[in-house]
């Protein structure tokens, strides 16, 4: 069974997806988790306490993600783009919530996102060598991403597994050509 307060920021992640930031209140969340209203403020006395700890779990998961992107025996490009398909996974909760209050215009959110986006650039320009070829490569995977995320139906996949791989072979050119 997972901590009260990791109960906390499932209930407050999925509110924000489901129904976005008005409807993700402290009230909400605190019974969505199964916590008292004192229990859930022991843990975040605020809604930016909230906000933080979500943005502290997608920067850890994004962390994960970025070391399995450098270990990646395909290597990072492959690895950034094949990896760029919304699974629902704790991951992709974590960045289409922490989106959600971007949209609103939350800062900590705003600069979460960003701080996020640029170290997985990094990651991309350290291996790739070459700062325009990764940006190319991270605006593939964004493109794919965003599709997927935000205008896949219920349970269709919206980019086929042949159309990766065909992507992949995109990515390798694109590789090949800022060497």
């Amino acid at each position: 069974m997972s901590s009260s307060r990791e109960r906390i920021l499932d209930s407050f992640e999925s509110a924000l997806i489901r129904d976005g930031e008005r409807a993700a209140t402290m009230d909400a969340v605190a019974a969505a988790a199964a916590v008292s209203k004192g229990g859930l403020l022991y843990h975040f006395p605020s809604k930016e306490a909230l906000v933080a700890g979500l943005a502290d779990r997608l920067r850890h998961l994004a962390d994960l993600d970025r070391d399995a992107m450098r270990a990646d025996p395909e290597g990072a490009a492959r690895y950034y783009v094949r990896t760029s398909i919304f699974e629902d996974s704790a991951l992709d909760r974590a960045l289409v919530s922490m989106a959600r209050l971007a949209q609103q215009g939350h800062p900590t959110a705003k600069a979460s996102l960003a701080e996020i986006q640029d170290r997985w650039l990094d990651a991309l320009e350290a291996e790739l060598g070459n700062r325009t070829t990764a940006l190319a490569v991270k605006l593939l995977g964004d493109g794919l991403y965003y599709d997927a995320a935000f205008f896949a139906s219920a349970g269709s996949a919206r980019t086929a597994a042949g159309e990766i791989g065909a992507l992949l072979d995109v990515v390798d050119l694109v590789v090949r050509a800022g060497h």
